[in-house]
C-alpha cells in the first residue's frame, strides 16, 4: 500500500527511464511520450547537452541561497532580458510560484507609487494559474475552489475572449489583468491576436499591468520563444516554468523596468529559486532553443502536426470535434468524454493526458521528430477506427 496521499489519480504504470520522445516502462514496454512531464521537457528525456550540464555544475556547487550573488543566475537572467521585452527577471521553483509571485509584483507596484487601494487582479472564469491559495481563486472555478474558504479575495473574473464581459470587469481598483496567452489545463484555447492586440490597448488606456502567464505555452512551445510574439505586443509581466527547466523545476517572473520598480530587498524571497544548478540548466535549454532554426523546426513540425490531425478530424467527424493549439501545444476536443480514448491511445503505446471541455492534450518535446509525428497519427487513426468499430 503507497504511502503517499491519494491527491492524484496515477495510471497503473511506471517507467524506468527515457530517451528523447521515448518512456520505458517497468514493465518492457516502449511508450510515445506526448505528455513530457505536461510540456515540461522541452527538449526530451535523458537529453545529452543537459546532462552534460548537470554533471559538470554538480561537481561545483549546488546551492548558496540568495544572500549571495549567483554568476549562473546573473547570466541566465541577462540572456532572458536580450532576448525579450523584460528588463529585470526573478527566479522561482515552479510555475505557480512564478504566477503568484507574478501578482505580488503587480499589486506591489500600485502600493509603491501611492495608490494601494489599486490591488485587484482580473482573470478569466475557469482559468488555471496554479494550485496555491492565490492561484486557486485567481481561476474563478468553483471546482478548485471547493474546501479550500475562506475565499481569497482581490480577483475578478470575466469570460473568455469576451472584451464586453472584460472592460465591464474593470474598476478604479483593477491592478492588472492576468491570462494564459493560450490556455492549457483548461482546454488548449488560443486567444486570437486582435483580442491580445485590443487587452493590451485597454491596459494602456486604463494604466493597469498586463501579466502574460506562459509557464505551459512559453519557451519555444507556440513555435515562437513566447505565444503573445504572434500579436506582436508587449506584455508588463510573464510569469514561466516548465519548459525552461527542461525536466530541472525551474520558474521565473519576467518583467518590465516599471514593474519591477516595486520590488525592493525584502518584498519576496525563494530558498531555492535561482540556485547555481537550476541556473546551468537553464542556460543549457536556452542554448538549445536560441539555436538558429530550432524554433522555425518547431514552427514547421507542428504545422506537420495540426495537419495530418485535422485528416483525422475530416474522417472521423463525430469523434473529433476540434483540432485546438497553437504550435506544440494541441488540444483534440472530442463529443464524448476524453477519458477512454486517452486509455485506448496509452493501451497503442501513445501517452497523452487530459484537459478540460473534453480536450486531449498532446504535449510532444520540442525536438520532436516527423516521424513520430507519423506514428501518433498512424495511433490517433486507429484508434478512432475502433472506436467507430
Amino acid at each position: 500500500m503507497s504511502a503517499l496521499v491519494k491527491n492524484y489519480n496515477r495510471r497503473k504504470i511506471s517507467f524506468k527511464k527515457g530517451k528523447g520522445s521515448f518512456l520505458y516502462a517497468s514493465n518492457g514496454k516502449k511508450y510515445l511520450d506526448f505528455v513530457q512531464g505536461i510540456a515540461v521537457n522541452s527538449l526530451g528525456h535523458a537529453n545529452p547537452y543537459l546532462i552534460k550540464a548537470i554533471n559538470k555544475q554538480a561537481k561545483k556547487l549546488w546551492h548558496v541561497s540568495n544572500a549571495f550573488i549567483i554568476p549562473e543566475g546573473e547570466r541566465l537572467a541577462k540572456r532572458l532580458t536580450q532576448k525579450t521585452f523584460a528588463d529585470f527577471v526573478m527566479f522561482q521553483n515552479s510555475g505557480t510560484e512564478a504566477t503568484e509571485a507574478a501578482m505580488k509584483v503587480a499589486r506591489r507596484y500600485f502600493y509603491s507609487i501611492g495608490q494601494p487601494k489599486k490591488n485587484r487582479i482580473l482573470c478569466i472564469k475557469n482559468s488555471f494559474h496554479g494550485r496555491t491559495l492565490a492561484a486557486i481563486f485567481a481561476s474563478g472555478s468553483k471546482k478548485m475552489t471547493e474546501g479550500f474558504g475562506p475565499k481569497v479575495g482581490g480577483f475578478d473574473h470575466f469570460e473568455f475572449g469576451n472584451l464586453k464581459s472584460l472592460k465591464r470587469s474593470i474598476t478604479k481598483n483593477t491592478a492588472a489583468i492576468m491570462i494564459e496567452t493560450a490556455l492549457g489545463e483548461k482546454g488548449i484555447k488560443v486567444h486570437s491576436n486582435f483580442f491580445l492586440k485590443e487587452l493590451r490597448k485597454i491596459c494602456n488606456q486604463k494604466k493597469i499591468l498586463l501579466i502574460l502567464d506562459e509557464v505551459q505555452c512559453g519557451i519555444g512551445r507556440s513555435g515562437k520563444f513566447f505565444a503573445f510574439e504572434y500579436a506582436n505586443i508587449k506584455p508588463d509581466i510573464v510569469p514561466i516554468a516548465k519548459g525552461i527547466g527542461g525536466g530541472y523545476p525551474i520558474g521565473a517572473v519576467l518583467m518590465n523596468k516599471k514593474a519591477a520598480s516595486g520590488m525592493v530587498p525584502g518584498t519576496h524571497g525563494s530558498t531555492f529559486g535561482g540556485a547555481p544548478i537550476s541556473m546551468q540548466v537553464g542556460n543549457a535549454v536556452l542554448d538549445q532553443i536560441l539555436k538558429k532554426g530550432f524554433l522555425k523546426n518547431v514552427q514547421n513540425i507542428s504545422k506537420y502536426f495540426h495537419s495530418g490531425l485535422k485528416k483525422i478530424q475530416k474522417q472521423y467527424p463525430d469523434i473529433i470535434k476540434e483540432v485546438r493549439g497553437i504550435g506544440l501545444l494541441i488540444g483534440l476536443q472530442l463529443y464524448n468524454n476524453q477519458s477512454k480514448f486517452i486509455q485506448k491511445l496509452m493501451n497503442n503505446n501513445l501517452l497523452t493526458i487530459r484537459a478540460e471541455e473534453n480536450v486531449i492534450r498532446i504535449l510532444p518535446p520540442l525536438t520532436v521528430k516527423k516521424k513520430e509525428v507519423d506514428l501518433a497519427i498512424k495511433i490517433i487513426k486507429k484508434v478512432c477506427k475502433e472506436y467507430k468499430a
